[in-house]
């Protein structure tokens, strides 16, 4: 098994190569001691006795002299000199060789961190690096994208929330300028007028609210205050808190839950994701519809569903729980949030170590979200 996994390694073509370099160095360092060695006698002792003797012109006797002298007799120094050199040079070749992998990985990275178009290229030795180093290049692009194309929809959303905050403002003080300068309007056209005012300052204070939640979206290093909730009481409370809303759209929300069902959890924060989930049933739900609440425990998890009746295209499922993503496309002044709900609940059900989906067929639309009952 353990020969195995070596042999599996991504880079066990570089240790061949760097292996058979490293054979080829020694090899040629063992074929230089052996040439060394054969230059004390036979041919190319006799080849270097010749050149002595036609490069001086002394005779072959004179120069065997000069050749044993010189060369024979400091035959052991020339060689670890000649040794040295030799090694010094094919130490520094193979340093040069190996380093050049360690210069293609600088390349790789720096062109990694300077966000550069270009694919990662490198040597067939090192293609398990080119391979890694382009796999976290695509994972940095598609995220520098998904930040770009967020930041993207969170600016248009305040560009929308300022032109809409306009609207409602406008209408305020038209309307309170009328009352000002009117003193003697009849009660019931003064009531009328001050009931509009009042629609439009809740709506003012709505979109407020939302330049709010844009600008403070980090639930990250939010703590969480954990204790046991009574869950029946939490959705009793949250549908009657929502009970404008839904009598308006002509809905009726059921609850099918024990009354002695407790969850744990951060009850100002599930109470949130609970909040968001509704509104979103309420918003995009049918009107004159039911929206059903159920909730029980399963192997120590409590399961919560929201169902009602409508349909989310299964292409924009996928992207409901994205931050500033809204499921109508069209800007609405009156219902059109700022894309955060969603992504909020799905941050805090996180947070608590659970999970939530979203599911849709041809006539329903069911929110199930998942917490551990611990």
């Amino acid at each position: 098994m353990k020969n195995e996994t070596i042999c599996n390694k991504p880079y066990q073509r570089l240790i061949r190569k760097i292996f058979i370099q490293t054979m080829v160095i020694l090899i040629a360092a063992i074929m230089m001691v052996l040439l060394l060695r054969s230059a004390g006698r036979g041919y190319i002792g006799n080849t270097i006795t010749q050149i002595i003797a036609n490069t001086t012109g002394m005779p072959w006797d004179d120069a065997t002299v000069i050749y044993g002298i010189y060369v024979r007799n400091n035959i052991d120094m020339i060689m670890m000199v000649t040794i040295i050199i030799f090694f010094i040079i094919l130490f520094r070749f193979s340093l040069t060789w190996f380093t050049g992998y360690f210069d293609e990985i600088v390349v790789g990275v720096d062109r990694l961190a300077g966000e550069s178009q270009y694919r990662i290229a490198m040597s067939p030795e090192l293609r398990f690096m080119e391979e890694k180093l382009n796999q976290v290049k695509d994972k940095l692009e598609m995220r520098a994208k998904e930040a770009q194309e967020s930041e993207q929809r969170k600016n248009d959303l305040v560009v929308y929330l300022a032109h809409d905050i306009k609207t409602p403002l406008t209408s305020v003080i038209g309307y309170l300028s009328l009352l000002d300068e009117s003193q003697d309007m009849p009660i019931e056209q003064r009531a009328k007028y001050v009931h509009i005012t009042l629609d439009k300052a809740y709506r003012l204070e709505s979109l407020i609210n939302e330049f709010f939640e844009i600008t403070r979206y980090n639930l990250q290093t939010v703590p969480l205050k954990k204790e046991s909730i009574d869950l029946y009481y939490m959705l009793i409370q949250m549908v009657d808190e929502a009970y404008p809303q839904i009598s308006a759209n002509g809905q009726q929300v059921d609850i099918h839950t024990a009354e002695d069902m407790t969850i744990y959890g951060d009850s100002d924060k599930l109470a949130r994701v609970f909040n968001n989930i509704l509104k979103n049933a309420i918003v995009y739900g049918a009107d004159n519809s039911n929206i059903n609440i159920s909730a029980e425990t399963r192997d120590n998890m409590a399961v919560i569903r929201f169902e009602n009746e409508g349909t989310i295209p299964q292409e924009k499922l996928e992207c409901i729980f994205e931050k500033f993503y809204r499921l109508d496309d069209a800007r609405s002044t009156s219902t059109g949030g700022a894309g955060l709900g969603l992504a909020i609940a799905k941050d805090i059900v996180t947070l608590h170590g659970g999970a939530i989906e979203a599911q849709s067929d041809q006539s329903h639309t069911v929110f199930t979200i998942i917490l551990p009952n611990n």
